[in-house]
């Protein structure tokens, strides 16, 4: 009994010294840094980073609590010199860690993780920023608290000797099952998402979001996603990337954009459609079955459709960085999983929040997934709500969480209650036309997949004939894609442009009329198009293009799956295989095309480039 005393009251003091840590660091920060940061803030942040902190416990722990299994069937020699040990060295780096990141964080703004490897190889660069003064101070600091902590942790343990216990079966019970404590700790819950810094997050100031992240937990976790992204895919030399990049005309400039809309400040409402990809709707493929999604083929007869737009990525995470930072995809990264990353992102949310909107998200499912809610919140969303926004008796209503139509009408009474007197912007992603592929619905016999997206499509048709009824229609700018292609049907290839084909289409009241657009873009040229369309300023979306301008002279659309990266422009399409060696290009058509080739190989560079630049 006595080791599983030692070994709660070891998990205990570990999660009160992180909580103790939070507003220390709190204090360590600048007059300007901590402004308006109230107690209760601070309090917040500490409650809302308990399952970071929990987590973080479980690792520090769990090599103890194998020890201890170790121990209940045989005496461990030595086993108090171990423990000994072990706290030293665990004293040691939490020291280093929550002093570095107090530190660092005046200068970062951003918390700890795995960049500082970047700058402690060349030391002497960070040393020079700093007085003699203030590295002693931090040098102080550290001793003192790893002098603290050790003394803390190694009080747990008492005078008594531990022994190998008898009743070993018994015991052994009882240790499983706080094994499984452990694991559900360190796992963060029972949910889809595991224990990732996002879902700490909960609040539109970053600084708040920050107080709650655990440093050791952030540095652990980014350690293993941390690369010298600029030093990949590097296919030419630097002067020959710029001149290829510079032909491929990625401008951030409108000019003349074509008008599409009634009023320059309508509400936006942007709809990503789980997996509805263009071999769906026959609006955007001949080829397809009109009866699969009879509502978005009438939007886009009444509303503006693009007939050549390309998913940027394959998966959900990216795809939504793509709709909504104006951001590319990368085969290999998901950039919404690095926190440090994110905050420094473009966003159609910071952009309209700037010019006066108010913003926020709708998800049915697990919205810490992957480190969406932290995207979100880090990007100029306000506010965000996810499973756990509903009652508990609909959270299991589909396999990945709330069922569209439930969805669809939260989101519907969202929308005719917000305020008249500011202009909106919701996101929402939905979650039903997602393998398993089960819904209540049943009009496509003997396909799965196509059922499940004529669900969706039934919901949007019920969910935008109710808003046309109301006086938030006029003002209303509804914008469906989904967040990725689909290989449907089967047997679609990677590098086939219509697994990418996606539909985009602008619906509402404050749409003009009918228009076709048959240029070929990509999704992540949603944002600079919307802006341009509500003539806001979108230079910081390098990666972003408008469409409707008359800038927008060099068409073309990259997707990235996990081989490679497929380009599409008028020519044709070439798909390039980057995992081979040299690079190779693994599909044209309608013929082969150096050209076609050299542009997906020198965007995917400059992309690379871009996101070693943002992680330094």
């Amino acid at each position: 009994m006595r080791q599983f005393l030692l070994l709660l009251r070891y998990y205990a003091t570990l999660v009160v010294l992180f909580v103790i840590a939070k507003p220390c660091f709190v204090w360590a920060q600048s007059a300007e840094v901590r402004q308006g940061v109230t107690a209760g803030d601070v309090l917040r942040s500490v409650w809302h980073g308990l399952p970071l902190d929990l987590a973080t416990a479980g690792y520090a722990t769990a090599p103890l609590w194998l020890l201890l299994g170790v121990s209940l069937w045989r005496k461990v020699p030595g086993l108090r010199i171990i423990y000994k040990v072990y706290v030293a060295v665990i004293a040691t780096v939490l020291a280093v860690v929550w002093v570095a990141d107090a530190c660092l964080y005046s200068f970062w703004g951003i918390k700890l993780d795995g960049t500082v490897w970047n700058y402690l190889s060349q030391p002497q660069g960070a040393l020079a920023s700093v007085s003699m003064g203030y590295a002693l101070g931090v040098v102080l600091a550290v001793l003192f608290a790893g002098l603290a902590t050790f003394v803390l942790l190694r009080w747990q343990v008492g005078h008594q000797p531990i022994y190998p216990a008898t009743r070993r079966w018994a015991w052994s019970g009882v240790w499983v099952l706080v094994g499984g404590l452990l694991f559900l700790g360190i796992r963060g819950g029972v949910g889809r998402s595991t224990a990732n810094v996002g879902m700490v997050y909960y609040a539109d100031r970053q600084f708040l979001n920050h107080i709650a992240v655990n440093p050791v937990f952030s540095i652990v976790s980014s350690i293993f996603k941390t690369r010298r992204f600029d030093k990949e895919a590097e296919f030419f030399s630097e002067a020959e990337r710029q001149r290829l990049y510079t032909m491929l005309d990625y401008s951030p400039r409108s000019e003349d954009s074509e008008s599409l809309l009634t009023t320059s400040r309508p509400n936006v409402l942007i709809v990503l459609m789980e997996s509805c990809g263009g071999t769906f709707v026959h609006a955007v493929d001949s080829l397809s079955d009109p009866r699969i999604t009879p509502n978005l083929n009438r939007l886009a007869s009444e509303g503006v459709v693009f007939t050549r737009c390309y998913a940027n990525s394959f998966r959900t995470d990216r795809g939504t960085v793509s709709t909504l930072s104006g951001w590319p995809a990368y085969p290999d990264v998901s950039v919404m999983k690095v926190p440090s990353l994110c905050q420094g992102l473009p966003s159609i949310a910071r952009s309209l929040k700037r010019a006066g909107y108010s913003t926020g998200f709708l998800y049915g499912g697990d919205i810490n997934f992957t480190n969406t809610n932290g995207y979100l919140l880090a990007t100029g969303y306000e506010q965000t709500w996810g499973d756990t926004s509903f009652p508990v008796s609909v959270r299991r209503t589909h396999a990945w969480g709330v069922t569209d139509a439930i969805t669809f009408d939260t989101l519907y009474h969202r929308v005719v209650s917000m305020p008249e007197d500011r202009p909106w912007h919701l996101g929402f992603l939905t979650l039903a036309s997602h393998e398993p592929w089960k819904v209540p619905y049943s009009r496509i016999k003997g396909d799965q997949v196509a059922n499940a997206v004529a669900y969706l499509d039934d919901c949007i048709g019920r969910f935008t004939e109710r808003l046309r009824h109301t006086p938030q229609w006029n003002n209303l700018l509804i914008v469906f894609l989904p967040d990725h292609g689909i290989g449907y049907p089967e047997g679609l290839a990677d590098t086939d442009p219509r697994r990418s084909h996606i539909p985009l289409i602008l619906a509402g009241g404050a749409v003009k009329g009918p228009r076709r657009i048959t240029t070929i873009c990509n999704q992540s040229d949603l944002a600079a198009t919307l802006l341009g369309q509500l003539g806001l300023p979108h230079n910081d979306f390098p990666f972003s293009r408008d469409v409707l301008s008359r800038t927008y002279t060099r068409p073309s659309a990259a997707h990235t799956w996990s081989e490679g990266i497929l380009w599409i422009d008028p020519t044709g399409y070439s798909a390039v295989n980057v995992l081979t060696k040299p690079a190779s290009v693994t599909n044209e058509h309608p013929a082969p095309s150096r050209r076609r080739a050299n542009a997906a190989k020198a965007f995917l560079q400059t992309c690379y480039d871009a996101l070693g630049e943002g992680l330094r």
